[in-house]
């Protein structure tokens, strides 16, 4: 029976005194209900946020590895030894966890994303910043959330959140600035081409792998994506095989961080992400990227940020925090 405000125990003792009892329940008021405590952020949320953050400095480090090897190892071969890396290092984990491997259409669009992303992405960047410096290339690839959330909105019914569009409009404006204004000046005409190319790839392969992951396990899904795009490049491996061989071991030692933190680590937490996330929404945090690349340069590279540079990456991580809100629901 539910207690209510006239059964508390000191006003039934004193019905009792007076030898009446309380039986006339229906014309005791009900309580009014009492207000709904305001939503905490839950553990899953803050999880998504950390995995998020993880992926961003790895893979903005990927831009700084990238420039740091030069001219020791290729394009090609620099981008079939990361993912070579990266698909042992998850396999070692897939081995552990066993997750189901992906089958029929989901199968078919991880191979299509891996060749996509793992593959076309990772050669096409290597190729960008042989005519680009890391932060140029940085803002340039970074045009892909762009691409991604306006996709997103018309093909995967995601919407066009007005927080999520004023949030890109402001990162945008973050990257114009520090293309114009920051660390560019070593870029060429065919260096740009390549990473609006680098961008497109990148777009296209988060658009593929979020449908993917509504009926894959995120492990599963980049373990095999991985793999699938080593696989495609191995055309590079007998040239491989000789630069890896009289590489300096810096060289190689980048090779293989690339392949365990910024391929295997950041695409796990990646997916992870993803697969909690609206693509739109997860694919506008990247625009922070390009900010940590202009740090990173500084203090690994030696390349200063000017002003404007800085100016600019501040309004990239601004338009990553405006994004990032969620909408706020009329209380009813």
């Amino acid at each position: 029976m539910r207690n209510t405000p006239a059964e508390t125990p000191a006003e039934t003792s004193a019905e009792n005194s007076v030898s009446k009892p309380a039986t006339n329940a229906e014309t005791v008021p009900s309580p009014s209900p009492s207000p709904s405590p305001s939503p905490s952020p839950s553990p899953a949320g803050w999880h998504v946020l950390g995995a998020m953050a993880v992926v961003l400095v790895l893979w903005a480090s990927a831009f700084i590895a990238i420039r740091f090897v030069g001219d020791a190892i290729s394009p090609g071969p620099l981008a079939l030894g990361r993912q070579l890396v990266g698909t042992a290092a998850l396999v070692v984990v897939a081995l552990i966890r066993r997750p189901p491997l992906p089958r029929g259409r989901t199968l078919a669009l991880i191979a299509l994303y891996g060749v996509l992303w793992f593959a076309g992405y990772t050669l096409v960047l290597n190729l960008a910043e042989r005519h680009l410096d890391a932060g140029t290339a940085a803002m340039l690839v970074n045009i892909a959330p762009l691409l991604v959330a306006l996709a997103a909105g018309a093909f995967l019914k995601e919407g066009f959140p007005r927080s999520l569009m004023i949030g890109m409009l402001v990162a945008f404006v973050g990257v114009v600035i520090i293309a114009t204004g920051g660390i560019g000046a070593h870029s060429d005409p065919l260096g740009i081409a390549l990473g609006i190319l680098a961008a497109v790839l990148y777009a296209l392969g988060v658009l593929v792998q979020k449908v993917a992951l509504r009926t894959a396990d995120a492990l599963s899904a980049t373990w095999v994506g991985c793999a699938i795009g080593a696989t495609v490049l191995l055309p590079f491996l007998p040239q491989a095989v000789g630069e890896f061989t009289s590489a300096p071991a810096p060289a190689i030692w980048a090779t293989v961080y690339l392949g365990i933190f910024p391929s295997a680590v950041a695409f796990l937490l990646w997916a992870y992400v993803l697969q909690r996330s609206p693509a739109g929404l997860t694919a506008s945090a990247t625009l922070a990227v390009p900010a940590i690349v202009v740090l990173l340069s500084w203090l690994l590279l030696g390349e200063l940020p000017t002003l404007l540079g800085m100016v600019g990456g501040a309004l990239c991580l601004l338009g990553v925090a405006i994004s990032r809100r969620s909408p706020r629901h009329p209380k009813g």
